[in-house]
């Protein structure tokens, strides 16, 4: 890995941030980061340019920006009608960090049951939320229930859009979370088995105490934050750090590292959390940028 020692003034847009929105984010997991954060002072901006250094990591690997939401979806506690496709609770015989069942084995077999949390009315959308790691469950009395990431198979995660891509039935630049869905829609009979291209499995858990105006869980155990929360990989960028970001589509924000995902890989990759429901979703599918993110190492 190479890192590259910049001032505040390479950032590009850094004066024009909103310094106070993103401190406030920061200071919610900022136990995560070594140091005495006890004491934040009232100049936002003067925190970060007195406490860090920006520095730019590049291990050879693309630099890529993609997007990530909280779906918003009906389902049921107990299956019936619609309510078909079962989100699980972690098996008790699960290996952390070892290969369990494979996404095709746990759904020809009965392996899960009894674990099933709710049922959801489509396979799509539960994979879709199985890849956002979190929701909100809209249930037929009126009630919402919130599910989260608890545990994974242990495979790796493998792109649906990368095997499109692969097959000829789309392009790298038309390979959205609008189109995958669109390709299935039209393509039916080949739903099941594009889905098992993907052999990870999420599993969830039921979070009943985070107040609806909040966002979902990261992996720092706090609520993470529309457009200023974002996914990077932990093998380069240590969790709670702000890290400054440019995408080529003129977004230049600093946002904090507060999740990760088993597709964010590389020093120069980042998943933006846009918020909850489907113009989050909308906006998180769209996204697809490159451009350049600077981590902020406390002095």
């Amino acid at each position: 890995m190479i890192q590259t020692a910049l001032s505040f003034a390479d950032l590009a847009g850094w004066a024009d941030d909103d310094h106070r929105a993103a401190l406030d984010v920061f200071l919610q997991t900022c136990a995560a980061v070594p140091g005495d954060w006890t004491d934040p002072g009232t100049d936002p901006r003067g925190f970060f340019e007195s406490r860090f250094r920006p520095v730019m990591m590049t291990d050879g690997t693309p630099m890529l920006f993609t997007g990530y939401f909280e779906p918003e979806l009906p389902g049921a506690l107990q299956r019936g009608g619609r309510f078909q496709h079962p989100i699980y609770a972690p098996p008790p015989d699960l290996i952390p960090d070892g290969p369990w069942l494979s996404r095709r084995q746990i759904e020809e077999t009965d392996a899960l049951a009894g674990l099933e949390i709710l049922w959801l009315a489509s396979a799509v959308e539960r994979f879709f939320l199985q890849v956002q790691g979190s929701g909100r469950i809209a249930l037929p009395d009126g009630q919402t229930l919130r599910v989260g990431f608890a545990a994974k198979n242990g495979h790796p995660y493998a792109s649906i859009g990368a095997e499109l891509i692969r097959r000829g039935e789309l392009t790298p630049e038309r390979a959205s979370a609008q189109a995958l869905r669109d390709w299935i829609a039209a393509h039916p009979e080949q739903e099941q088995a594009l889905l098992w291209t993907n052999p990870s499995y999420a599993f969830f858990r039921k979070i009943n105490t985070i107040p609806a105006t909040d966002g979902p869980i990261g992996s720092l155990g706090e609520s993470i934050t529309p457009l200023r929360s974002i996914a990077v990989d932990p093998a380069f960028t240590p969790l709670g750090l702000p890290v400054w970001i440019e995408m080529d589509n003129d977004l230049h924000r600093l946002m904090i590292a507060q999740d990760t995902g088993s597709a964010i890989r590389g020093a120069q990759r980042a998943d933006i959390f846009y918020g909850t429901g489907d113009a989050a979703g909308d906006l998180a599918g769209r996204t697809k940028a490159t451009g350049r993110m600077i981590t902020l190492i406390p002095k």
